[in-house]
């Protein structure tokens, strides 16, 4: 006699990056196995990778989740996670009052979106008149900013490396440079060579990109003192290493 075949439920969410629309399913107890295995190693590489396969089951293979931006692939997980175990996830945050005392906090997590601040640009301007500038890409899952116990210089050389990996293409005019058509070592050269100002456009590209985020308001249990706070990114939500650069 055969087992009984258990049916799973299908959703559907779109893509914040380019509004596409997945079907998913909650993650069965196989996935589940796989993260918190992940969780227990304490390894990025694992957490990553457990996210990665996660989501790719639970989309049905339908999506790249090596080429989709981080916040997309945040996203996803984050729909996976509520429609799996609950859409209310209890976070334990410190409190800023006295910065000692943690307060649990209830978060919807269907009422979570992706934000993107208004002044955000993926444009970097290098030279206005000669018409010389960056078009940035968004960080995949591959490609992020790893905050790893490391030396500085070492730290230093991985986000070089990650600005390297993110640039979609440099164009002057009507002449356009792909970066698959240069080595690594030439596009390094050309980011060593530009000045401050617009290495700070490129971290203001960064820095205002989007990402999950939500204003929560807590009240430290001991001094009574309620505060709201932002919380952005995975890391934020759940009890997990963390992906971006905060």
């Amino acid at each position: 006699m055969a087992l009984p075949i258990i049916e799973t439920a299908t959703y559907e969410l779109t893509l914040p990056s380019k509004d596409v629309k997945v079907k998913y399913r909650p993650f069965l107890v196989k996935e589940e196995k796989i993260l918190l295995q992940a969780l227990e190693s304490k390894s990025q590489e694992e957490m990553k990778n457990a996210l990665k396969q996660i989501c790719h089951a639970c989309t049905f293979g339908t999506v790249d989740i090596d080429t989709l931006p981080l916040f997309d692939v945040e996203y996803i997980f984050l729909q996976i996670r509520a429609k799996s175990v609950g859409e209310i996830a209890k976070v334990k945050l410190l409190c800023p009052d006295d910065n000692k005392t943690y307060a649990e906090v209830e978060i919807d997590l269907s009422k979570v979106e992706v934000h993107v601040e208004e002044d955000h640009n993926n444009n970097i301007v290098i030279d206005k008149n000669r018409k010389l500038g960056i078009i940035m890409s968004y960080p995949t899952i591959n490609t992020l900013d790893p905050k790893l116990d490391v030396e500085d210089a070492k730290k230093t050389e991985l986000m070089f490396d990650m600005l390297t990996g993110t640039i979609h293409q440099i164009y002057e005019g009507d002449k356009v440079h792909s970066p698959s058509d240069y080595s690594k070592e030439d596009l390094t050269k050309f980011i060593d060579s530009l000045d401050t100002r617009t290495y700070k456009k490129i971290n203001d590209f960064f820095n205002t990109m989007p990402k999950l985020k939500q204003e929560v308001e807590i009240e430290n249990p001991k001094t009574k003192v309620k505060s709201t706070l932002t919380l952005q990114g995975l890391q934020d939500f759940f009890v997990l290493p963390s992906l971006t650069n905060r």
